[in-house]
């Protein structure tokens, strides 16, 4: 069949006319299937919501009990049918929950993405290569230039400048959902075992990420303690945090900032970031491409990011390609 009368973008988001759903809608829909708990692709206000058990516990701990009228698990590779498309979520490697979704019909098969990347993770699930005829591909860091470095890496990096400033406190903003935890995690496979101070807004997800068996180690909430207690520890918080009066309480305070974006001098710089963190939850230029040869669809729909460069790549090696140019995304799990 026509891949466009399976599923093709609206205002509303990506749209399945025959099954009657959107996936990640960014306004509220009558059935929306949620690729992943980031706020610029799972909102409140739907009436029915289709996600991971994950995602939706994630949901609710964003934006209360309230976020849709009903909810429907999906476990994983498990075959669901809606109004006679056959729909499936497979693991994205983005965040705790992520999936991929893909989209059945007379033969046709879409997958749709969502956000994901392909480095080692012990945060969540590890992306799964899915076959398809179309692959629906993010292209946050679309260009050839974006090269990311070993996390762990990036991590000695930090241990190392706790080593050479033992007296100031070591903020590290990260986004409250996958990241901080990613960076906790990671703090923990490279040795590091004092306790890590951090954010309130980062509470309840980081309890519910311990709740699902991921070990961060020690956490305490940066705000119960003196301000001379943060002397060489290390504090993670939302980016948001940066500004205003909370950095205040710490003690001559070291910005350190974990994002993919941090290969972007420019961007360290406007956010005042002294140490930038080059570890991203999105695939660099190797791995999208990677993933593209790893699938082999019959033809690759890239959205969110840098589409153009991708899109010439994928025609270059005979793929049919092309932009989607959805909107309202990018406002959270861009990094």
């Amino acid at each position: 069949m026509n891949t466009d009368n399976l599923l093709f973008p609206t205002p509303e988001g990506l749209y399945c006319p025959i099954g009657d759903f959107h996936i990640d809608p960014v306004r509220p829909v009558q059935r929306a299937l949620i690729t992943h708990g980031h706020s610029d692709h799972a909102r409140a206000g739907h009436g029915a919501v289709l996600a991971s058990r994950e995602t939706l516990e994630i949901m609710r701990i964003r934006m209360g009990e309230g976020f849709c009228r009903t909810e429907q698990v999906a476990m994983p590779g498990e075959t669901i049918d809606i109004a006679g498309v056959r729909v499936s979520f497979h693991p994205a490697g983005h965040v705790l929950g992520s999936c991929q979704i893909r989209v059945e019909h007379a033969g046709t098969r879409i997958v749709a993405s969502g956000d994901y990347k392909r480095s080692l993770d012990p945060t969540c699930a590890a992306f799964e290569p899915v076959a398809c005829d179309v692959f629906i591909t993010e292209a946050t860091f679309g260009l050839p230039v974006f090269r990311h470095p070993d996390p762990l890496g990036e991590i000695r990096k930090l241990l190392a400048s706790l080593a050479q400033f033992p007296d100031r406190t070591h903020f590290v903003g990260a986004y409250a959902l996958g990241k901080a935890q990613r960076v906790i995690a990671l703090l923990r496979q490279a040795g590091y075992d004092k306790p890590v101070y951090m954010h309130g807004a980062l509470v309840r997800l980081c309890e519910f990420y311990q709740a699902e068996g991921i070990d961060l180690g020690e956490l305490r909430v940066a705000v119960e303690e003196e301000k001379a207690d943060f002397r060489g520890a290390v504090v993670v918080g939302p980016p948001s945090a940066f500004s205003g009066v909370w950095m205040r309480r710490f003690a001559d305070p070291l910005p350190a900032f974990a994002s993919g974006w941090m290969m972007v001098r420019q961007r360290a710089r406007q956010r005042g970031v002294e140490l930038p963190l080059v570890i991203s939850d999105h695939c660099d230029w190797p791995e999208l491409t990677a993933t593209i040869r790893d699938i082999m669809p019959g033809e690759v729909w890239v959205t969110h990011g840098r589409e153009e460069a991708l899109v010439r790549w994928c025609e270059l090696q005979g793929i049919a390609a092309r932009p989607l140019h959805l909107v309202g995304y990018e406002d959270e799990g861009d990094a």
